[in-house]
């Protein structure tokens, strides 16, 4: 299995770093200790945003956008505030650079298209220098994750037909040898094949070893999320306390993070591995396919937030506003769940799934789907079987009925008059076209985006109003998704030991690199930038590794 440059995982950044190599004229091996059901990794399972910058489908929206106000947006995110967040940073200026410049053009000219209404993830809801997006960016790829990875798949396995690139599945890479400052090999076990399909758990049965002699290599492992025990390690819970006891799993148990911890040991330097993001609108699937499956609402911003107790949650705690600034809140609060509460006007505009298989349409990448799906009766038929068939919906024509379920699914800790009080009182500022309430402003700015009036953000109404019933209450969890931290490295992906040297030949990308350079959000993100982040530093370890 010989060649130019080995990478190890077989995940978009990975396969991102083989096409740029390919197209130097090297040779590639790549591993990954799944088997080939699994190419692509994470982003197979993703909407397939990317975060571009001054796009057609921007401006075709009345969005204007700049590289100026992205780069306010992202390090008002970011808050970079350590020393070693130097590397990190300057891989945020190159990502916008890169999505202001040449990125949609390279990934049109790959194949790639979006659909035309942008989203607005990751609203802000606090001052302009601070977190958020100020407007529109999130970029749906047609075929979501598939479509993202697509161009680069078909190219991987047209090279392995022609010898270029040969995949060694069911190889977990264990150790990497390193001295005098030079990646010289890696070895580890070959495990046994296994079917199981897409996303499950497979068999971890060593049937062989193997070592590769190497001076080039590649880590695109990915991070933590499907290892609750590394995620808790990680944690940093002075900040606002522990992760809550129960959780679910935004990616596949696969996910584990272990070859970080491999590589250190190894000496490569790890950074900000307390840095994370998980989201907080969590369910669990009805249907999972990997174990503790949770299924993320992408929420538009009118569901009403309420705590374990029934309390209102304060801004910018609101649905598609700060996601971090909202998992601190929840952590400080001490329970391991969180409620939409809201109406069927409301989830039929607003609810939508995180996920390739949960937006067949979108998928499926034709208009005829879209249209059936986002324009017809009812929420998407994704979002009515989760309705129906979820175990954290509760479903009620009158709120006496609806509290009672969300006490059964919640241990009992909802007093019903206080609850009725907090939604009569928000209620009762629909009736004005302004309003002191901050997430009342906040529909009405949204609304004021076409994107978002057209297919986003349902017309403002009474949440106690039969007219607009049936109600329904949804129990979300904390799903652990991203590794924001990561192997340090610079510009070029080259990984660092401690102290500040190179080793030669190493080189670090995606997930595993905080998608750059060790962590390139800081302490927050802005969506769209994880896919992103594979792509743009799969290419340039890629181009670097090829010398």
């Amino acid at each position: 299995m010989q060649s130019d440059v080995v990478i190890i995982g077989a995940g978009l950044a990975g396969l991102v770093a083989a096409h740029a190599l390919i197209e130097q004229g090297k040779t590639v091996t790549i591993l990954d200790q799944e088997g080939r059901q699994n190419l692509g990794g994470q982003a197979f399972w993703s909407l397939g945003g990317l975060m571009m910058i001054d796009t057609p489908e921007q401006r075709r929206m009345r969005v204007r956008d700049s590289l100026a106000l992205a780069t306010n947006d992202w390090m008002g995110a970011a808050q970079f505030d350590r020393p070693e967040d130097h590397w990190p940073r300057a891989w945020a200026e190159a990502y916008l650079d890169f999505a202001a410049g040449e990125m949609r053009p390279w990934l049109h000219g790959l194949g790639m298209r979006w659909f035309p209404v942008v989203g607005w993830a990751e609203r802000g809801g606090s001052f302009a220098d601070g977190h958020g997006n100020s407007l529109p960016r999130f970029h749906i790829t047609w075929g979501t994750g598939p479509g993202v990875l697509k161009p680069f798949e078909d190219r991987a396995i047209e090279a392995e037909k022609t010898g270029k690139l040969q995949f060694g599945f069911r190889h977990r890479v264990t150790g990497f040898e390193i001295s005098n400052g030079q990646i010289r090999g890696i070895s580890g076990d070959i495990l046994a094949e296994d079917n199981a399909m897409r996303g499950a758990a497979t068999n971890r049965d060593v049937i062989d070893q193997f070592t590769l002699q190497a001076d080039r290599v590649i880590v695109t492992s990915g991070g933590i999320g499907g290892n609750f025990d590394l995620v808790r390690r990680n944690w940093d819970a002075s900040k606002s306390g522990p992760l809550p006891d129960k959780m679910v799993s935004g990616v596949p148990e696969h996910v584990d993070g272990l070859l970080l911890d491999i590589l250190q040991d190894a000496g490569g330097q790890l950074i900000n591995t307390d840095r994370m993001w998980h989201y907080t609108e969590g369910v669990q699937n009805w249907d999972p396919i990997w174990p503790k499956h949770g299924i993320r609402i992408l929420p538009g911003p009118s569901s009403m937030w309420f705590d374990a107790t029934g309390d209102r949650l304060p801004a910018p705690c609101m649905p598609g506003f700060d996601t971090m600034a909202t998992l601190h809140e929840i952590c400080r609060r001490g329970h391991d769940h969180t409620w939409f509460v809201l109406t069927q006007k409301i989830i039929e505009k607003e609810f939508a799934l995180s996920g390739s298989e949960q937006n067949p349409d979108l998928t499926g990448g034709k208009w005829g789907g879209v249209l059936k799906e986002r324009l017809g009766k009812g929420a998407t038929t994704a979002v009515e079987a989760f309705k129906d068939k979820g175990a954290d919906f509760v479903v009620a024509d009158d709120f006496d009925t609806l509290v009672a379920g969300m006490n059964d699914l919640g241990g009992g800790l909802i007093d019903p008059a206080r609850l009725r009080a907090q939604i009569n009182a928000r209620d009762a500022q629909i009736d004005n076209p302004f309003t002191k309430d901050a997430q009342i402003a906040a529909i009405r700015t949204a609304r004021n985006y076409l994107g978002d009036k057209l297919i986003r953000t349902a017309k403002p109404h009474k949440i106690l109003d039969p007219a607009h019933g049936p109600l329904i209450a949804v129990k979300l969890h904390v799903v652990t998704r991203k590794t924001l931290g990561g192997i340090h490295t610079d510009l070029d992906g080259r990984v660092f030991a401690p102290g500040g040297t190179i080793i030669d030949g190493l080189f670090a990308a995606g997930e595993a690199a905080g998608f750059g350079g060790g962590g390139y959000h800081g302490n927050n993100a802005l969506e769209g930038t994880f896919l992103g982040g594979c792509i743009h530093s799969g290419r340039r370890a890629g181009r670097a590794a090829a010398g």
